[in-house]
């Protein structure tokens, strides 16, 4: 077996949706013991998202949440009982790392804000995502990535409707899953920190900060010279070789040129070298000043070719660009897969009977084929980074990691009773 980064370290997850869980999702696939609390109900963005169906069947498979919970231990809790926050305190004791989306007023209600856990384990690591940051006075306003991230941060409007103005609807966890890296980070910098220290971290981090450092850039000029950015469709582009167009086959691709100099190139290899030769698009500033008559140039020569023709003629001269894909091409990208960007998870997808069936691998691991999941996007050489068991079912390791705590079967099944804890 191989050894991972993060074996022997314990993680306490108490969040839900995809931010800080994606996090966790990461460490676990590190090596890290990671055990996700949910409520009794079970986290309530299992089964939110869409579900994939195949050849018209549905297939009864979170594939959504798979992605960010992964190799995870299941302990379903109430922590809003006094015995729920008890056993909280218990299991956070035998940890390295506790991870929440919480915001600070519930973190203090139920004895999980720093001070609290500190007390308990003083050479934690407490680590905390959300929506706005844990000062001023919308510390505690709950967010979401399209709230926080895309809409309070300016992606929204960055990239809204130059005509209209509406601003862009975005894919979902988007932000979430930049965000959870930069938690992600904290969580690892402090770990050192505190192996080195023994003392107590607290990492912070939030969707709001990562909209800001996503578009660093932008939000830097204008903390200079205080102006909004204007959106601008394709016609309106500062650089005609930075731009989407349409090929012969209908398929778009986009092209990434920015540096001025290497306009002529673009020109040439498009077969419209006469360009170079007009006043109207002599210099950077005149071409920006007709964009709308070059683009349309530009535009009218691309339909000549198909994507794959234009791409070969691009490549000869090292032009940046890229084939605009959509979902159902990227699952197939060659590209993707010499990489191993997508992993097989501990399930198995059998769709031979009426109903689609998933199992896990240890009980049926040569029926139907292997789900894939994302990767994490790390690659550690010599290190297999990759999913370290199924996604567990709500409260589906309750029992084995009360039992590590030292409660007996009669003390669980109490708890079970009382509805304080779920699962087997």
């Amino acid at each position: 077996m191989t050894v991972k980064p993060l074996d022997g370290i314990r993680v306490v997850e108490m969040a839900s949706f995809v931010a800080a869980p994606s996090a966790g999702a990461i460490m676990a696939d590190l090596g890290a013991d990671v055990v996700k609390i949910e409520p009794p109900s079970g986290d309530t963005y299992r089964g939110l998202m869409r579900q994939p169906k195949v050849d018209g069947r549905r297939v009864e498979f979170d594939a959504a949440f798979a992605v960010d919970n992964r190799g995870k231990r299941s302990l379903a809790l109430d922590v809003t009982t006094d015995a729920g926050q008890s056993i909280m305190h218990r299991l956070v004791a035998t940890a390295q790392v506790f991870v929440c989306n919480m915001l600070p007023a519930r973190q203090q209600r139920y004895g999980l804000d720093p001070d609290s856990l500190k007390a308990v384990n003083p050479s934690l690591v407490h680590a905390t995502l959300t929506g706005y940051g844990t000062k001023g006075e919308e510390a505690d306003r709950p967010g979401y990535d399209v709230t926080a991230y895309f809409a309070r941060g300016g992606f929204a409007d960055m990239s809204s409707d130059p005509d209209t103005g509406q601003p862009s609807r975005f894919p979902q966890a988007a932000g979430d899953h930049s965000s959870g890296l930069a938690l992600l980070s904290g969580v690892l910098a402090a770990l050192r920190l505190a192996e080195r220290t023994g003392e107590f971290q607290v990492v912070e981090t939030s969707l709001l900060t990562n909209s800001l450092w996503a578009i660093a850039g932008d939000v830097s000029t204008a903390l200079i010279d205080g102006r909004r950015p204007s959106a601008r469709n394709r016609h309106e582009v500062l650089n005609a070789a930075v731009n989407t167009y349409r090929c012969g086959d209908d398929t778009w691709i986009l092209v990434n040129m920015p540096v001025p100099a290497t306009f002529p190139v673009f020109c040439r290899q498009l077969g419209i070298e006469w360009v170079l030769d007009e006043d109207r698009f002599a210099t950077p500033r005149d071409r920006f000043q007709n964009m709308a008559e070059l683009v349309a140039i530009v535009d009218e020569r691309m339909l000549a070719k198909p994507a794959a023709e234009w791409g070969r003629l691009l490549d000869e001269e090292n032009i940046v660009w890229a084939p605009v894909q959509s979902l159902d091409e990227v699952v197939k990208d060659k590209q993707i897969r010499a990489n191993g960007y997508v992993v097989a998870l501990a399930h198995r997808l059998d769709m031979s009977g009426d109903m689609p069936v998933v199992t896990d691998d240890d009980t049926d691991g040569d029926v139907g084929v292997p789900i894939e999941t994302v990767a994490v996007p790390i690659k550690i050489a010599g290190v297999d980074v990759a999913p370290s068991g199924p996604v567990p079912g709500p409260g589906a390791h309750s029992r084995d990691v009360l039992s590590e705590l030292g409660l007996d079967d009669g003390a669980i099944d109490e708890l079970r009773r009382s509805g304080i804890v779920a699962g087997p």
